[in-house]
């Protein structure tokens, strides 16, 4: 009896290796990405202007308490 092959192994194993180098070079852009150069200088100024708020209305005002009765 014949053994029957479907021949895709070489083709996946070629595909899944090409993967893997697009992910390496992916990964090596990503990491060169994030090195800043010794020399450069970070400098963040910021200034915000806020506008005031407008007033807040007067809450209600709460009864006088009861003066107690001396016994």
């Amino acid at each position: 009896m014949a053994q029957s092959s479907n021949g895709g192994g070489p083709w996946l194993a070629f595909l899944v290796g090409g993967l893997i180098v697009a992910v390496a070079i992916i990964g090596y852009f990503v990491h060169a990405g994030r090195q800043a150069a010794p020399d450069m200088v970070r400098d963040v100024d910021i200034n915000l202007t806020v506008p005031e708020p407008p007033p807040m209305p007067e809450g209600p005002k709460l009864p006088d308490s009861p003066i107690p009765v001396p016994k």
